[in-house]
């Protein structure tokens, strides 16, 4: 009996464990080195295997946006020089047609389909090859200026019909905006994202449908559910994500680019799976059930990217876009750096359709590239935070209530330029400009007992520290 007790509390005690196993959250990454090494082995695998360059369409295009955030991340010349002879063998265009009386923006693959944002993507990587160079080769966007100033000059505003096509342009004219300072650009943002929210923006559910057919309830999932489509959310979620890394502070519609990113980021995080990747279906996961890798790593991008620019809380997010890394780098990466779990090129959650991990496409490796190279990039903030906090612990900071002043003390081999001391509502209350090493004494216009707030810029950077006047 004694033995069968002992028996019964050891699997008990087994089966604790383990259930806690699987529900434990994920850890970040140890390194930038361990995420690089992702990085290196997906896109050596992809470039490996895709020697020759194909049309500047979406598709590719898709990729290279990613590839180009992994040579940001990584140096890896090998990967600008992808993108640069893609570039050149597409002449730095998108479709081709030079009769501008003819050109297009309904769905078409062929050369006249120049206002379509399916051939628009591509400027996005030829304006960062632009930006990239010292000495700047204007030829690299003339086709981009030319095409879209074009497009800007009709009176049409119905360019983005397709969820996707946000990914595409969005932020091509943040790209130019930049390059140009032609306000213009922001100006038709604004407008053609205004005619898109009007046909396919569900205002309840903070979601995209992926065009104006997939409308509930002229289209129903399996089970009657609204049927958001994830790689078509995704394309919006990432496309928002580079249009605020662009978009001027002082833009009029700022908030509002702001609220949809935050209103999706939070429907997003609601729908994911507990495995840590999104169904086809993003609501109803009985529609199309089982792992997808594209839409994943767009969500997993955007909530990474929203992070670390301050958008998203972290203590919010961050769980659910380590569980989407988690996926994406341990079930979705293949032994050999292939990424698998890519739903085919379409534009809707197919029920029976077979996505499995032998499924890849350069589109889904382009999304991959974008969520692996923003999980690197938070895992060097992460880094540089720390390093910060050490220190911050070896500053002193003296407050004497009695003279109004506060003594600063640096450690051995830090420089100090400038320090600010607020008080507990941010407002300043001593500041000193000029190098210093060692000890500093500064007068103050008054000391309470509260909690103050150290800015000093350093050699080593900015860092903050908290004094507390007792």
């Amino acid at each position: 009996m004694k033995k069968k007790l002992i028996y019964c509390i050891t699997s008990l005690l087994f089966c604790c464990s383990l259930a806690l196993a699987q529900t434990a959250e994920p850890a970040m990454p140890a390194s930038a080195a361990e995420v690089a090494a992702i990085i290196k082995k997906a896109n050596h695998y992809w470039q490996t295997a895709n020697p020759n360059h194909g049309r500047a369409f979406w598709d590719n295009a898709a990729y290279h946006t990613g590839n180009m955030e992994a040579y940001k991340v990584t140096g890896t010349e090998a990967y600008k020089s992808y993108s640069e002879a893609w570039a050149g063998h597409n002449q730095w265009k998108g479709a081709k047609s030079d009769d501008k009386a003819g050109w297009k923006y309904s769905y078409g693959e062929s050369d006249e389909y120049v206002l379509f944002g399916d051939y628009q993507i591509a400027f996005q990587t030829y304006i960062d090859l632009y930006n990239l160079d010292e000495v700047k080769d204007p030829k690299k966007i003339a086709r981009a200026r030319e095409v879209m100033e074009y497009q800007m000059s009709t009176s049409q505003n119905d360019y983005w019909w397709w969820a996707d096509g946000l990914y595409m342009v969005m932020p091509v004219m943040t790209k130019l905006y930049h390059v140009t300072g032609n306000k213009q650009y922001l100006e038709k943002l604004y407008e053609y994202l205004s005619y898109a929210n009007s046909i396919m923006y569900d205002e309840e559910e903070k979601l995209y449908y992926r065009d104006a057919k997939y409308v509930y309830p002229k289209h129903k999932s399996a089970n009657s559910k609204k049927d958001f489509w994830a790689r078509g959310d995704g394309w919006v979620f990432a496309g928002l994500a580079k249009v605020l890394q662009d978009l001027p502070t002082n833009d009029p519609h700022r908030n509002e680019y702001i609220e949809k990113f935050v209103g999706m980021a939070e429907a997003i995080k609601n729908s994911q799976q507990p495995e840590g990747y999104w169904t086809r279906s993003m609501l109803d996961p009985e529609h199309a059930p089982g792992p997808e890798s594209s839409g994943t790593s767009f969500f997993t991008y955007g909530l990474l990217w929203g992070i670390n620019n301050g958008f998203l809380g972290r203590d919010e997010y961050l769980p659910a876009a380590l569980r989407g890394y988690k996926f994406l780098t341990e079930v979705a990466l293949q032994p050999n750096g292939r990424v698998g779990y890519v739903q085919p090129i379409g534009e809707r959650a197919i029920p029976g359709q077979v996505v499995d991990a032998n499924s890849t496409a350069n589109f889904g490796v382009g999304a991959f590239l974008l969520a692996t190279s923003e999980m690197h990039r938070m895992v060097e903030q992460e880094r540089v935070r720390l390093n910060e906090s050490d220190l911050a612990r070896n500053i002193s900071a003296y407050p004497n209530v009695a003279n109004s002043e506060v003594r600063v003390q640096l450690p051995a081999g830090l420089t100090c330029k400038s320090v600010l001391v607020k008080d507990e509502t941010g407002k300043q209350v001593a500041k000193y400009k000029g190098k210093f090493t060692g000890e500093k004494v500064l007068p103050v216009k008054k000391l309470t007992k509260a909690p103050y707030a150290l800015e000093l810029k350093t050699s080593k950077g900015t860092i903050t520290k908290t004094m507390l006047v007792q």
